[in-house]
């Protein structure tokens, strides 16, 4: 059995840039950790990438926060993540969801026997959709997301998306 590590948007906007937060701060000591136990060539990487007409959006409507800008630093993975990140596999995605990624992983599982583990951020907006898209394309693979390397854009709500993940039989651990 293959494990695939998926970090999700661990940018430096929604660690302490333009969206970060303090529960965002706190968890890179512990996404880095997780990192350092997978291969590199069994990382997947998703990040959240706007340009500069993102406030002309339907998102930038909902959210008028201008956040990762392909090519500013707060578009950049976190400087620390990014060392250990190498030849990892990389996904660019204009909203929440990578279909990309969810094509891709559809392809490997077909071809070997995989399980999937996620982390990073938002935990509420980009881990839930990414998980719940994941679940949709391999309902058989079983995904799992580590609390512990994840943070919402609150508590509560991070709480209640790994409640919404749970339900749709998607494991969570380090609570």
């Amino acid at each position: 059995m293959r494990k695939i590590l998926v970090v999700i948007d661990m940018q430096n906007d929604f660690i302490d840039g333009a969206l970060g937060t303090e529960e965002a701060v706190r968890i890179v000591g512990a996404v880095k950790e997780k990192i350092g136990t997978y291969p590199q060539n069994d990382v997947y990487v998703t990040m959240d990438t706007h340009t500069e007409d993102y406030m002309n959006t339907q998102e930038g409507k909902y959210l008028p926060v201008p956040h990762c800008i392909r090519g500013t630093q707060g578009w950049e993975i976190r400087p620390e993540i990014e060392a250990l990140l190498g030849s990892a596999h990389r996904y660019e995605k204009p909203t929440f969801g990578s279909t990309g990624l969810a094509a891709d992983l559809t392809v490997l599982a077909a071809k070997e026997e995989i399980e999937l583990e996620l982390i990073g951020l938002c935990t509420d907006i980009c881990v839930v959709s990414n998980a719940l898209l994941l679940k949709a394309f391999m309902p058989e693979v079983k995904i799992t997301v580590d609390a512990s390397c994840c943070a919402g854009v609150t508590p509560e709500k991070h709480e209640a998306a790994l409640e919404t993940m749970r339900s749709c039989q998607i494991q969570i651990t380090g609570v």
